[in-house]
C-alpha cells in the first residue's frame, strides 16, 4: 500500500466526517419528501416509495459492485470520481420530468454513494493502530448525522422552496466537497494486484468462509429493515392522521438525531467485551420502538421517541457489527464492507417496499406490526443460536461448532 503524503489526522477524519455525511444523506432526501413527489409526478403514496426503494437498490448495487475496488485501486481517484458521479445523478433528479427519469436518478444516486464508504476504509489505514478505532468512529458520527439529520434538512428546505431544490443544492455541496477532497486527500494505492474479476471473486470466498459475516449482515440487514420501514412509513402518518406539514416533519425527524450518541455508547459496550449482549439488546430495543408506535400512533410524542429508540437501536447495532468483521480481515476490510452494507441495504429496499404496500392496505398499524416482527426474527435466528453455540463452546468438550464459537468469542471480546 502507497501513501502519498501524511496530513493531520484530526483535520483529515473531520473532512472525512463531512464528507461522508453529505454523501450518504442522499440515501435519505426521499423519506420526508415522498408525498410532495407524489404529487408532483402526478402518482399515488405507494407508487412514490418507488424513490426510496430505487435509492437503496442502487446503493446495494454500487456496494457489492464498486466499493471492492477500494482494496484494488487508488482510493482518492476512486472516491473522487464517484462523488462527481453523484453531482450529475443529482442534478438530473432536481430537474427529472417524470417519476421513471427520477428513479433512474436515484438508482446512480445509490451507487454512486459508495464514496462515503470507501473514505471510512482510507480513515482506518490513515490512522495509526492505537488511534484507529477513535478516528474511524469520528467519520462514522460524521456518517450517522448525515442519515439522520438529512430528513430534517429535506424537510426544511422543501417547506420553503419545494423537493427539487433540495438535490440541487445537495449537488453544489457534493460538488464542492468532491474539489476539497481532490486537493487534500492523500494517495493510496492497495497492494492488492488482482483482476477486478478475482477481487469479486474473493467476495465470495469471503462470504462462504467468515460466518461472522453472514450472521452480522443477516441480522442488521433485518434491523434496517425495520428502520427503512419506519421512516418510510411516518411521512404519510405525519401527514395523513397529525396534519404536519414539511416543516414539523423536519422536526420530527430531527428529534431522532439524537440517535447518533448511540455510536460512542455502542463503541464502549464492545470495547469492553459486552458487544453480543449490546446486540441482543438493540434488537429487543427495536422491537419496543415499534410496538411503542403502533400503541401510541395518536401521540406525535410516542411517534418521536419510538423513533428515537429505533434509531438507538439500529446505529448501535450497527457500530457493533461493524466491530466484529472489521477484525476478521484487515487488508479485506473494503470487500467485508461491501458485504456487510449491501446485505443491510437490501434488507433497507425490501423494507422500503414491503411497507409501501403494507400502509395502504393496512394503514400504520399493518406497518408498525410489520417493523416490530422482524428484529424479532434476527434475535431468534441469529442472536440465540449464536449464545447456544458459545455456552456449548465453553464446555469441556468441544462440540463440531467450536470452532465457529471461538471466532465469535473473539469478535466479542
Amino acid at each position: 500500500m502507497e501513501l502519498e503524503k501524511q496530513p493531520s489526522l484530526g483535520a483529515m477524519t473531520w473532512l472525512f466526517a463531512f464528507a461522508c455525511g453529505a454523501a450518504v444523506a442522499n440515501l435519505y432526501y426521499a423519506q420526508p419528501l415522498l408525498d410532495l413527489i407524489g404529487r408532483s409526478f402526478g402518482v399515488s403514496q405507494g407508487e412514490a416509495t418507488i424513490a426510496v426503494t430505487a435509492t437503496q437498490v442502487g446503493y446495494a448495487l454500487g456496494l457489492i459492485l464498486l466499493l471492492p475496488l477500494g482494496d484494488l485501486l487508488e482510493n482518492r481517484s476512486l472516491t473522487v470520481r464517484a462523488m462527481t458521479a453523484s453531482v450529475v445523478a443529482l442534478v438530473v433528479a432536481a430537474v427529472a420530468p417524470s417519476l421513471a427519469v427520477f428513479a433512474v436518478a436515484s438508482v446512480l444516486i445509490g451507487l454512486t454513494t459508495v464514496a462515503a464508504s470507501v473514505l471510512v476504509q482510507v480513515t482506518a489505514h490513515l490512522a495509526p493502530p492505537e488511534r484507529s478505532g477513535q478516528a474511524v468512529g469520528q467519520v462514522m458520527s460524521g456518517l450517522l448525522v448525515g442519515i439522520l439529520l438529512a430528513r430534517s434538512a429535506a424537510s426544511l428546505l422543501a417547506g420553503s422552496t419545494g423537493w427539487r431544490p433540495v438535490y440541487a443544492g445537495s449537488a453544489a455541496v457534493l460538488l464542492v466537497t468532491a474539489l476539497v477532497l481532490w486537493r487534500s486527500m492523500p494517495r493510496r494505492v492497495p497492494e492488492h494486484d488482482s483482476s477486478y474479476l478475482q477481487l469479486l471473486a474473493s467476495v465470495g470466498e469471503l462470504l462462504r468462509s467468515e460466518p461472522v459475516l453472514r450472521s452480522r449482515a443477516l441480522a442488521q440487514a433485518l434491523l434496517f429493515a425495520t428502520f427503512s420501514a419506519y421512516w418510510t412509513a411516518i411521512t404519510y402518518e405525519l401527514i395523513d392522521e397529525h396534519r404536519l406539514g414539511q416543516r414539523g416533519i423536519a422536526l420530527f425527524a430531527l428529534v431522532a438525531a439524537a440517535g447518533a450518541v448511540a455510536a460512542p455508547v455502542a463503541g464502549r459496550l464492545g470495547d469492553g467485551g459486552h458487544g453480543r449482549a449490546g446486540r441482543g439488546a438493540a434488537m429487543l430495543a427495536a422491537t419496543m420502538a415499534m410496538l411503542l408506535a403502533l400503541v401510541g400512533h395518536r401521540s406525535v410524542i410516542a411517534l418521536a421517541a419510538s423513533g428515537l429508540l429505533l434509531d438507538f437501536a439500529v446505529q448501535g447495532c450497527f457500530i457493533l457489527a461493524q466491530r466484529d468483521i472489521f477484525t476478521l480481515r484487515p487488508a479485506a476490510r473494503a470487500r467485508l464492507a461491501a458485504i456487510f452494507l449491501t446485505t443491510m441495504f437490501i434488507g433497507g429496499a425490501l423494507g422500503s417496499l414491503g411497507v409501501g404496500w403494507l400502509y395502504g392496505a393496512f394503514g400504520w398499524a399493518g406497518a408498525s406490526a410489520f417493523g416490530a416482527a422482524l428484529p424479532l426474527v434476527a434475535l431468534a435466528a441469529f442472536w440465540l443460536p449464536e449464545r447456544r453455540r458459545r455456552v456449548a463452546a465453553a464446555q469441556p468438550a468441544p462440540s463440531a461448532a467450536g470452532s465457529e464459537c471461538a471466532q465469535m468469542s473473539d469478535c466479542d471480546r
